[in-house]
Formats: structure tokens, sequence, C-alpha cells
């Protein structure tokens, strides 16, 4: 059978109708594919204001308005054919794509499936003009018509002429979720601009301009939700001709889907492997099995390095040194997560808008929800006051002179210069510690805490050594491909520096003479296969460091101090000490928190104090 007549390929004779539609196929996909490629094309218009009406989840209409900069009335015939467009007059424009839209494709596959109504108006126009279609390939002749200065495009009766694509949408509810998951995303991605959203005829989103970092914040807590604001960190780093800023949240905000996750190249939202790769390999260590971390993040780089044009929808991309950015992004991410331990502030304080009741567990990161109240950590900005010469043993009774007095009296003491998490009251059932400081009452699990803090320094113990290399008695011999072979022989110094000590002996034959000394036991050949796939995938691998602090943690696990072990109150000073001084001391090896903090407002709401 010919390639033509298998594909259903249209010919070149073929009607520029069913071209278009053909063309639709790739960009309209549904409802929230249309809303968002006339959103983009606001956006790309200068739009500082934009308005989506929708009925019936998109499907009977979508009208959106914008105030930018309109289109001539010459231009729009021109404007609804195929491949043109205004934003690409050279090869070097194409290569350097700075516009969210650039193919020409949008308006005319959405005018191909759908009967739509084209008006807008210029600055210096006296009047807008307006042009229509039906679903075919021609168009009645543009025509004067009152309009403000910017762009409407109504879209009715998607689909109606490809009853194929029509039965497969969903039920309206579905069909407006995705469609307001779009709006949302884009919202995201421009903060000076503003958005409202309506579905038949009743309000949904509405999203004034931000113009500061509050008002950013503000955007984030109406789409993202209040306790992914006052649970997050705020992230701006620079490097190699790389930013990258947004919000990222805390681990102890993990999701249960990946379903809080917003991502940016140039303004423009993605999703892209190497990136979600990047991101997990960052939250690896500090996040709760089986759980998502949540974000919203920017990345900036020149447009000459990234090619836009890598997926239909747009919705990937590809970078040209996609080792650079992977690495960027993960060493970006991994070190504000480390940074997070007592004391590190975390996003600024949520700004009180009218008509929201103040709330004083707002500062501490606590949310008030439907099921009651969810304590959460906090940067609490406050300097460690305290530093101790070494760290009391958990297993011998300190010196008593840390704190002779009684730890109430102690703290009246030292109020002026209390460290972030205070000092011990008292331990609860042998588990828990309790704390007091100037935010309220903290409560610490003592064996999560200590196995952090252990795990953390066998960590900085065996890799500040670099990794030890130990000969294998006997060699194993691995069958691989030949492209893994090459990969092999490219990437030696990576896998020497990884601890191995690999030679190719054949087209597709590998022998491993040594492994890194703390694996010796483990399996060579599964792990050595690992590596090569990750980096045949990423140009990099995480294998052997996650394995060695696999083993690492089990030993802080077996190494930390026991439930139902008596400490004494300068042991859990001690203990509350070295917490302040950790990385990633807010989880366990495992992702759980093992603090968290209760403000005198959240306290006095649980007893119903002043109400």
């Amino acid at each position: 059978m010919p390639l033509a007549t298998a594909f259903k390929c249209p010919s070149p004779n073929s009607p520029p109708q069913l071209i278009n539609q053909i063309a639709a196929g790739e960009v309209v996909e549904r409802p929230a594919s249309v809303v968002k490629e006339l959103l983009e094309n606001s956006l790309d218009a200068g739009a500082r204001r934009i308005q989506v009406d929708v009925e019936q989840g998109g499907v009977r209409r979508i009208r959106i308005r914008d105030d930018g900069t309109g289109i001539p009335p010459d231009e729009l015939s021109l404007a609804l054919s195929r491949h043109a467009t205004s934003k690409i007059a050279s090869l070097e424009d194409l290569e350097r794509v700075a516009s969210l839209g650039f193919r020409g494709e949008a308006l005319p596959s959405i005018a191909s499936v759908s009967r739509l109504t084209l008006t807008s108006a210029t600055p210096e126009a006296d009047s807008g003009w307006t042009i229509q279609g039906d679903g075919g390939d021609r168009f009645e002749a543009p025509m004067p018509a009152a309009h403000p200065q910017g762009t409407t495009v109504d879209v009715k009766d998607l689909f109606f002429n490809v009853p194929a694509r029509r039965k497969f949408l969903r039920a309206e509810r579905t069909e407006f979720g995705h469609l307001e998951e779009v709006v949302r995303r884009i919202a995201l991605s421009r903060f000076g601009v503003g958005f409202e959203l309506t579905h038949n005829q009743k309000p949904g989103l509405r999203l004034p301009p931000a113009s500061d970092e509050a008002g950013q914040l503000d955007r984030v807590a109406a789409i993202c939700g209040e306790a992914f604001a006052t649970q997050a960190v705020r992230i701006d780093h620079e490097a190699a001709g790389l930013r990258l800023s947004g919000w990222l949240g805390l681990p102890t905000y993990s999701r249960s889907q990946a379903d809080l996750q917003y991502f940016y190249v140039n303004g423009r939202m993605v999703r892209d492997r190497l990136i979600s790769h990047a991101v997990r390999q960052a939250y690896q260590d500090v996040l709760f099995h089986g759980r998502h971390p949540a974000f919203v993040l920017y990345l900036e780089l020149d447009p000459a390095l990234v090619d836009v044009n890598a997926h239909p929808a747009k919705h990937e991309v590809r970078f040209r040194e996609s080792r650079l950015v992977h690495d960027f992004l993960f060493r970006s991410l991994h070190r504000v997560l480390a940074e997070l331990r007592p004391g590190q502030a975390v996003a600024p304080a949520r700004l009180e808008t009218p008509g929201r009741e103040p709330a004083a567990e707002s500062r501490a990161g606590g949310d008030w929800g439907g099921a009651g109240w969810r304590p959460s950590q906090s940067g609490l900005g406050l300097r460690v006051a305290e530093v101790m010469e070494t760290y009391a043993s958990l297993h011998t009774p300190a010196a008593p002179a840390a704190m002779p007095m009684s730890p109430v009296m102690a703290f009246e003491r030292q109020a002026e210069e209390l460290p972030p998490l205070g000092y011990a009251l008292a331990q609860l059932h042998g588990v828990y510690i309790l704390a007091q400081n100037a935010e309220g009452l903290v409560l610490v699990d003592m064996h999560a805490a200590h196995e952090r803090i252990t795990y953390e320094r066998l960590k900085r113990g065996y890799w500040g050594e670099g990794l030890k290399s130990q000969p294998l008695l006997v060699p194993a011999t691995l069958n691989v491909s030949a492209r893994e072979a090459d990969r092999v022989e490219t990437d030696a110094e990576a896998f020497s520096r990884f601890g191995f000590e690999l030679e190719r002996i054949g087209p597709e034959q590998l022998r491993v003479r040594a492994v890194p000394t703390l694996l010796a036991r483990a399996d060579t050949e599964t792990l050595v296969r690992d590596v090569l796939a990750d980096l045949l995938a990423h140009g990099e691998s995480s294998r052997v460091e996650e394995t060695v602090n696999e083993l690492l943690a089990g030993m802080a696990c077996h190494g930390s101090v026991r439930a139902n072990r008596q400490l004494t109150v300068p042991e859990m000073n001690a203990l509350l000490r070295d917490m302040e001084a950790t990385e990633r001391s807010g989880q366990c090896n495992h992702g759980r928190p093992t603090w968290v903090q209760l403000s005198m407002g959240q306290l006095d709401k649980l007893f119903m104090r002043g109400q």
C-alpha cells in the first residue's frame, strides 16, 4: 500500500479546508487548546487585560477579548490564512523565537472547525473591523464594527463540521476544567496582565495585574492555594547565562499527584522530561515515598539556546545544551532545599487582602481548613543565638551546667536571644520534645531529627573523602549494546568519578574491574546498566550517589536515638541546636517532618480564647 494512501496524506490538490482541518487535528484537541492558542496571541499582541467568556465548557462558545495592539483591517483576511505570521520576519527570528506563537497555524486551524468571528481595532483607527467564517475556506469581506482598541475572537460550535472529533469531547464540566487550568497556567506566566474568566455567564477567575512581589504572591495563592503560598520558598538564582526564579514548595507540602507543578521557559509553559528529572533529583533526599513536589518556576535563557518548535502544540522544548540546563536546575534547587532549616526564611509573609480576616497562624504556615488545623513548618527568621561547642552525647548524660535552672526560668532569662527552635521544656512519652520559642510551642520527633543529623554527618564524611574504589577479585563481564559501549568510552571520566573501573573488551562487551567500596556487595551488573541508561537518557547519572546514600540512611536510622529513650534537658537542647545547623533538618531520611510549630494564635484558637 502506498504510504500516502496508508496515512491518508492530502495531495497537493487537496482543498485548503481539508488541509486546515488536518492541521487543526494537531493544534486543536479540545476547547482548552483553542483558549491556549488565542491567549498566546493576545499576549504576543501586548495585551494588559484579557477577558475569557465560555459557554458549555467551550464547545458552544469561546470568546476572548484583549486590549492589545490589534490587527489592521487589510490584514484581517491574512490573519486567517495558513502560515501567515507577523512574528517571524527572517531566519534569525526563527532561531531566536521570543513570541509564544510563530507558525501562523492557530487562527486558520480554529476557523476550519468552528464558526469564527474576528474583530479588531488598532490604536490609530477610527473604528474596528470584523470578518466572519463558517468553517469553510472562504471568509466574508471585512466590515466596519464598533470596537475599542484590541481584538475579540468569537469561536462558536467547535467541531460542528467534524463530528468524529466532537464525539471524543468529554462532559461539559471536564472540558471546562481543562480550559480553566490553561487559563491558570498562562496567568502564572504573565503577572502584569489581568485575566477574567466566566462560564455560562457566571464569574470565575478574576486576577488583577500584579505589579510587585506581594501582588505576584497573591496571584500564586489564588491559583495554587493559600497553603502553597505560605509553605513555599522564594528562589532567584542566576549563573552561566541562566536564571531560575519562582516558588518552591516545602517538602512537607508534597502532593499525592503531580498536579501542582508549573514550569516556564522564557515565559512559555512547558512539560519537559529533562526538567522533571532535575526536579525529582533535587527532592529525592527529602520527599516521602510516592509523593510529588509542588512548584512554580521560571527558567530564563538566551532564546537561541532553546528550540521551541519541538512539539505541534508547543508543549515541549529542546535545549541545545541540555546537560548545562539539567545541572543548573538540579544544583539550584538542591541548594535551596538543603538550606531549609529552622531559622531559614521561606516565602514572604502573606499580605492580608481586603475582605480577608487576618490570621495569626498564617505567619507560621498553619492552615485552618474545613477539617481543622493542620500544622506545618515555616522559617522563623530568627538568628541562632546559642552555638554548642560539642554535641552532647545522646547515650551518655550531658553535664547539667549547660542549663542549671529550670527550663521555664532559662527561657524567660534568654527570651531576648532565642534560637529558632527555642529551648526544651519536657519530653513526651519518650518520643517528642516540647520546646518553647518566640512564636509559641515547637514539637520535635527526636528520632526523626537525630536520624537526619546522623545521616548528613555520614554523607559529609563519606563524600568528603571522595569515592574510593575496590578491585573485584573476579572481574565481571557485561554484554551491552554498541551504543552503551561507545558511551563508556566517551564518558570514562564520569565512570571513574563514580568509583568504577570499566574497559571495553569488544564491540558489545564491557569488563568491570573495580566498583565503589561501599557498594562492593551490591548488584554490580544492574548498577552499571542503570548508570548507562541514565547517561544515555539525561547525560548524567545519580545512581551511585542514590545507592550509597540509601546505605548511609540505613546506617543513620539504626544509629539514631530510639523512642522511649529518656533525654536530659541539656541533651534535648543540644539536639535542637544541631537541627538548626543541619541541612534538610526539616525532614527525616524518609521525607517525614521532624518538627512542627504551633503559634500562640493557633493555640488560642484551639482553646477558643478571645472568641
